[in-house]
């Protein structure tokens, strides 16, 4: 079941109708209040967030799903006119599997909600309940990382992120092999939001964060160190 949050009509019934007819159960909601008041009867598969909307906008309702723990892994694909850079980083950021811009073709819609189910489907399959490096432990089961025995908050980029790295322990990743795997797609070439992400990700582990190298003009890898 795939919920749309978008307050024009003619695009909410079309993005229903055509995800109806490509076999999907679909739903359209105008606002926040009302998609909120729909979870609680029933957990899509998915969510088709427009970030303009009457009361509270796209972003906050992401945030607010974000912080709740049942909410934390629900795939959302942002769905706006908006296409500066800063939008996109900001939605990708604030824990958002994809972002499409209007105008966007169905087939284009179609094709996105596919590959983020596919991934988000792969990511519970192979999930492992404990990955360890050093005094890092994440506990992918209840969603908690600690660093020294203590509870660590990450955002839900920088769990990714860390996990992928234990999970590859010992093999170099690229910038872009990171990128297409935590952000889902080529994020038109750019980088810089992985150094970022990384950066905090080291400073949230502290001296652990020593465990994550840089190997020059290549990527990122996490040590061997049990």
């Amino acid at each position: 079941m795939i919920y749309c949050v978008e307050d024009d009509t003619n695009i909410r019934q079309l993005v229903v109708y055509t995800l109806k007819n490509s076999g999907f159960d679909a739903y359209g909601f105008e606002d926040g209040a009302q998609l909120y008041e729909a979870m609680e009867q029933q957990t899509p598969e998915l969510i088709l967030l427009d970030v303009m909307l009457p009361g509270e906008d796209g972003f906050s309702i992401l945030r607010a799903l974000r912080q709740k723990e049942e909410y934390a892994a629900l795939p959302v694909i942002m769905v706006t006119a908006k296409d500066s850079e800063y939008d996109k980083v900001l939605g990708l950021d604030q824990g958002a599997d994809d972002y499409i811009t209007k105008p966007f073709g169905m087939m284009e819609l179609i094709s996105r909600i596919k590959a983020v189910l596919r991934r988000s489907t792969q990511r519970i399959e192979s999930a492992k309940p404990v990955l360890r490096a050093g005094e890092v432990c994440l506990e992918d089961a209840c969603h908690k990382v600690t660093v020294k025995g203590e509870k660590v908050e990450l955002t839900l980029k920088e769990y990714e992120l860390l996990k992928f790295l234990l999970k590859n322990r010992g093999k170099v990743l690229t910038r872009d092999v990171l990128l297409a795997q935590i952000w889902g797609y080529d994020f038109d070439g750019e980088t810089r939001t992985v150094d970022v992400h990384m950066r905090t990700l080291r400073q949230k582990l502290g001296t652990c964060g020593e465990l994550i190298e840089t190997v020059r003009g290549v990527g990122y890898r996490i040590g061997d160190a049990q």
